[in-house]
């Protein structure tokens, strides 16, 4: 065990990574919201905890001792089309917040500034990307979904212009790190190679360890193997994971794609309410690029242009290269599918999936979209007709099944009574796998509303009660009721 500090091992590569940049002073700048659970998580220490002096090195008016900001450089496929420089526009890295276990977590503050690729832009954010990311990450966090966290928020007392003049903010954002696919992209692709070996092997190093252990991988090509393998499994779960929630990214651009597997940029994300299979809330994807059906297929596009630009570091012959390349790549499907079945097995209270399941799910979904049926609750509605507890009536007072849905129970209970083992695991399980709260869409759109006057209440109760999804709380008609016509929010934007 060591005592928690700072580590820089990013910014050591060299400048082709990094950039030395200065967070921008904030005017007048005031606490949004602190996680201080995230803070105890990683040891983070108490004079930096929602103090004054952090309040100061978090808006860019003093500094954190130890820490050196910079901005990292990567490309990417925005909408399927190559950007050969993007970069941390308006990011800046303070480091590597390493727990008393090595554990180690980036510390970045998004709205900081300019940066040397901010490419015209101010560098800054307006409250509501911030307090949307802050809300929405922590959420995803309490879902069981892989994420970036959300340290701080904290509002700029500064103008910023997008399409009118908003109030800006800082959000304080803990991750295992920024690599992104874009990161991989920009030295394969537009540095031509250059740098690429240096980046692969140090991605590896610190995402997979444990399984370069295993494999006794220390070439540079074994370390490549293990790196892309490793990537797209993660990717092809966190996919399946957002299917089964009615989570819609909007914006999976491969410089939106984490080495970690995390999510990362909630600016036009939003959570289906109604069912529809091809949602789409993002003003900017007119065509629909990254609706809701797309994500899977989205996500393997992705890692295939992740695994091109790994060829040269894979095998020096190009044929083996591409061959191992392809080999996994074409497993995404399986592994993608492995994933999914096996949360809609614990959603539908179903001892594993079978095949004839794939028919009984679709049915489902068929119906939730053809009676306009809300996702969330109806997988919640199941699970109390599984658990069949008193104690769980409110979801009566707030979901009301069509006359379909009631039908197509009888052939779920039907499959769930050829269950081996006890039903009442599984109905457990179910309680487990089905939140009674998301973040909704209107409800984080209040959230916002009001933060951007300086209220920032409904930030906090948001914050505090997504944090325990899978429980009914007395207040839940306000928190897990479907937005009424007036209150429903079909389009989102990022704040960029």
């Amino acid at each position: 065990m060591h005592t928690p500090h700072w580590q820089h091992s990013y910014q050591a590569l060299g400048r082709a990574y990094t950039a030395t940049v200065a967070p921008e002073p904030a005017t007048a700048p005031e606490w949004m919201a602190w996680n201080e659970a995230l803070a105890t998580e990683i040891e983070w220490p108490d004079m930096w905890r929602k103090t004054d002096l952090a309040l100061a090195a978090f808006s860019g008016r003093g500094e954190l001792e130890g820490a050196k900001p910079s901005a990292s450089v990567y490309a990417g496929h925005q909408f399927g089309q190559y950007n050969p420089q993007l970069g941390d526009g308006r990011a800046v890295l303070l480091g590597e917040w390493t727990r008393s276990d090595a554990e180690r977590f980036d510390i970045q503050l998004k709205g900081a500034g300019q940066t040397p690729y901010s490419r015209g832009g101010d560098g800054k954010s307006p409250v509501g990307p911030v307090v949307r990311e802050f809300l929405l990450s922590e959420a995803m966090h309490h879902l069981g979904v892989p994420t970036t966290r959300a340290l701080g928020a904290i509002a700029t007392g500064d103008r910023v212009y997008r399409n009118d003049m908003e109030p800006g903010a800082v959000i304080v954002r803990v991750a295992k790190s920024h690599l992104r696919f874009g990161s991989i992209q920009y030295f394969a692709m537009t540095r031509a190679g250059d740098g690429l070996a240096e980046l692969v092997e140090y991605a590896a190093e610190r995402h997979f360890a444990d399984i370069l252990a295993a494999k006794d991988a220390t070439t540079l090509e074994a370390k490549a193997e293990v790196l892309l393998e490793a990537t797209v499994k993660r990717i092809a779960s966190l996919v399946a994971h957002w299917q089964s929630l009615g989570f819609v990214h909007g914006v999976m651009n491969t410089d939106n794609m984490l080495l970690s597997g995390e999510t990362i940029d909630y600016g036009p994300c939003a959570f289906v309410d109604t069912y529809q299979a091809d949602a789409v809330f993002s003003a900017i994807d007119s065509h629909g690029r990254y609706r809701l059906s797309n994500q899977p297929g989205i996500g393997h596009w992705n890692t295939s242009v992740l695994a091109s630009c790994l060829l040269k570091v894979l095998n020096s012959q190009e044929d083996k290269a591409v061959a191992y390349a392809q080999s996994v790549i074409d497993e995404f499907p399986r592994w993608y599918t492995d994933a999914f079945k096996t949360r809609i097995a614990a959603k539908l209270g179903l001892d594993s999936f079978r095949p004839e399941d794939t028919e009984l799910h679709d049915t489902f979904l068929t119906i939730l979209e053809r009676d306009a049926l809300d996702l969330t609750l109806a997988y919640r509605w199941l699970t109390h007709q599984a658990l069949d507890d008193a104690n769980h009536t409110p979801i009566g007072d707030l979901f009301t099944p069509s006359e379909d849905l009631i039908e197509w129970t009888a052939s779920w209970r039907q499959r769930r009574a050829v269950n081996k083992g006890d039903n009442q695991e599984t109905a457990d399980l179910m309680r487990r796998a089905n939140p009674v709260v998301i973040p909704r869409n209107h409800l984080v759109a209040s959230a916002i509303g009001d933060a951007e006057s300086q209220d920032y209440d409904k930030l906090e109760a948001g914050f505090i009660r997504w944090q325990q999804p899978f429980d009914w709380h007395d207040d839940d008609a306000l928190w897990a009721a479907t937005p009424t016509g007036s209150e429903r929010v079909t389009r989102t934007f990022c704040g960029t």
